[in-house]
């Protein structure tokens, strides 16, 4: 199997003139710690073609080459699954994960995972990467899930998730009729007596904040776009069924599963900026079948 190698390249500006390499790569680009440790090893490091030192000083117009190191052989096993592919590039992959399936591979779920998919597919590229998602979803939630493609990619996108630069947006039924066209959930989360799954509202919770608006709403439930301002675990089930309206088909929190077995919500929408070019990238998966299924149910019992 091939190792992958990519190239990051920098032309260095005015106000890169003088800091070492070092510096600029930490401070303006966020490389971690761990990242840069990993360029010291070999020469993967080059301004202008030759190689250098991190610790060595730039100038303004040189362009500065890192090699981004080859990952190490993935534990997780490649299987041949479906893979519905959103977007991908050298850095990022972004997939519509289905209903079902778990992101990665544990005691209770060890096979046909989307890690198993991931990997498999990768496998049949001839490419050797480790599988690392930058979040995960439930198992019976389904729609975007961003996958980096090396450590520095990983290690990027991790920073604007901690800082609250990754823009998540889910769609998702709850039962009843809201009145309020919008309106905000910030209530500390933590989990269940008793329980090693389910979670509620406590207060010692983790804080929990979750901005809801209204799409449309049915005689008995009402489609809303959640954004999250966290990214706690069942966060947006948990708040729902504090408010009196729990999503659709999610039998742990108090929904009915007549018209879906499964939470009717859907990671719809991420938007970021990627970790080498800098743009905003925004990624969208469709609704999956039962969903669609769903949507047609309400409209009918509306008219």
């Amino acid at each position: 199997m091939n190792s992958v190698n990519t190239l990051w390249e920098y032309r260095l500006q005015p106000e890169d003139a003088g800091q070492k390499y070092l510096s600029i790569l930490k401070h303006k680009f966020h490389f971690s710690l761990k990242v840069l440790q990993h360029l010291k090893q070999g020469e993967r490091v080059w301004v202008d073609g030759c190689f250098t030192y991190l610790t060595a000083r730039g100038k303004e117009g040189q362009l500065l080459t890192i090699q981004l190191f080859a990952e190490e052989e993935s534990p997780i096993q490649g299987e041949d699954l479906p893979l519905s592919i959103l977007y991908e590039d050298d850095y990022l992959l972004a997939v519509n994960k289905p209903v079902g399936q778990v992101v990665h591979p544990n005691r209770r779920y060890p096979n046909n995972t989307l890690g198993n998919a991931v990997m498999g597919y990768w496998e049949r590229k001839g490419e050797q990467r480790l599988f690392r998602p930058i979040h995960r979803i439930d198992r019976n939630t389904s729609g975007v899930v961003i996958i980096a493609k090396n450590q520095f990619a990983h290690q990027q996108l991790a920073w604007q998730l901690e800082r609250g630069h990754i823009h998540k947006r889910y769609y998702g039924f709850v039962h009843g009729y809201l009145r309020a066209d919008s309106g905000t959930i910030n209530s500390p989360i933590g989990l269940a007596p008793n329980s090693f799954i389910k979670r509620q509202i406590q207060e010692t919770g983790e804080p929990s904040r979750t901005d809801y608006r209204v799409i449309r709403r049915y005689s008995e439930a009402c489609l809303l776009e959640f954004i999250l301002e966290t990214g706690r675990t069942h966060q947006i089930r948990v708040h729902c069924e504090s408010i009196g309206h729990p999503l659709l088909g999610d039998d742990l929190y108090g929904g009915d599963t007549s018209l879906i077995n499964r939470q009717a919500l859907h990671s719809s929408v991420y938007a970021f900026l990627h970790p080498v070019t800098g743009l905003p990238l925004v990624i969208r998966a469709p609704f999956p079948e039962d969903l669609r299924h769903l949507l047609k149910a309400l409209n009918k019992a509306k008219e």
